[in-house]
């Protein structure tokens, strides 16, 4: 009995460090989700602005540019997966690459080759275990993304789009990562990048008057220069995004977990008690046994 209630008393003490864990990393998520919500607010502006110079450009003047008309017979996709470096942030990673399997199938049902990019040791991990490739991964920073990684990874996807296909590069870039709707709703989205689809979240409508633009010297070099940085913007927008929403599931994972914690704890007081009780019981019974025995000898 003495060795059972130790037993219990371990477990008191190893649950009660890990709620103190749970419960720091609790608090610096939510300390950190404040400043990554602000950040992405902060570059809705930004690239409103350019969807709106793009969708000018596009639908006001007749052009054949190479980024906006679709291929006849495309044979060819990329997709950039967007997961998390971290775990104990709930099923986050798990609904992303959910996700991206979907898409991945429905490409290849489409006679699609399709070139994966990573983003996240959790996508890493599940392609690795699974030995399938991916054309390039980037870690760190998937819950602080920065501009500079947002340019390098949009140089790359334009360029693979820039090339013909025959060389290795693509005829479509689509993105998959979770779109930060509130603290208590994410949802994994998918967009395609390339050929250029406008999708402007909560600004532009079909009814919404763009402004007219005259440009110099021509709209096709508008949209040389203007689109690498629109596709930029979108990919550093859903880096922002996913970063808040892998914060949100964390501290809602982290919460859950302290929460189980302390009822595990409870639970292991309550067992604890009631074999202290048993043994007190089993103790005072020999007593009065011994007692009665010599009583009557």
């Amino acid at each position: 009995m003495g060795a059972q209630i130790r037993v219990y008393r371990q477990k008191i003490a190893s649950t009660t460090s890990m709620k103190k864990i749970f419960k720091a990393m609790e608090l610096i998520a939510t300390s950190r989700i404040t400043k990554a919500r602000e950040r992405v607010n902060q570059s809705l502006p930004y690239a409103n602005a350019i969807t709106r110079a793009v969708t000018a450009v596009s639908s006001q003047h007749d052009i054949d540019h190479v980024l906006t008309t679709e291929p006849e017979n495309p044979t060819r996709a990329a997709v950039l997966i967007m997961s998390s470096d971290r775990g104990l942030a709930g099923a986050y990673s798990a609904n992303v690459l959910r996700k991206a399997e979907q898409l991945l199938t429905a490409l290849h049902e489409e006679g699609k080759d399709v070139d994966v990019y990573v983003v996240g040791r959790k996508a890493q991990t599940y392609f690795d275990f699974r030995g399938r490739e991916y054309k390039q991964l980037w870690t760190g920073q998937t819950d602080a993304p920065k501009a500079e990684r947002a340019h390098e990874i949009g140089t790359i996807l334009v360029e693979s789009f820039l090339t013909d296909t025959a060389a290795g590069g693509v005829d479509e870039i689509h993105v998959v990562f979770t779109e930060f709707v509130s603290l208590v709703k994410q949802n994994p989205h998918v967009i395609r990048l390339l050929p250029l689809e406008v999708v402007e979240q909560g600004v532009a409508s079909p009814e919404e008057v763009l402004p007219v633009y005259e440009f110099e010297p021509d709209a096709d070099e508008v949209l040389d220069a203007l689109l690498p940085k629109y596709i930029e913007s979108r990919i550093f927008n859903a880096m922002l995004q996913s970063a808040a929403s892998e914060l949100a599931n964390r501290q809602r994972a982290m919460k859950s977990a302290g929460d189980n914690a302390s009822s595990l704890i409870k639970e292991f007081t309550l067992r604890m008690n009631n074999a202290r009780q048993a043994e007190i019981t089993q103790e005072l019974t020999e007593l009065i046994a011994g007692a009665d025995a010599l009583n009557n000898s």
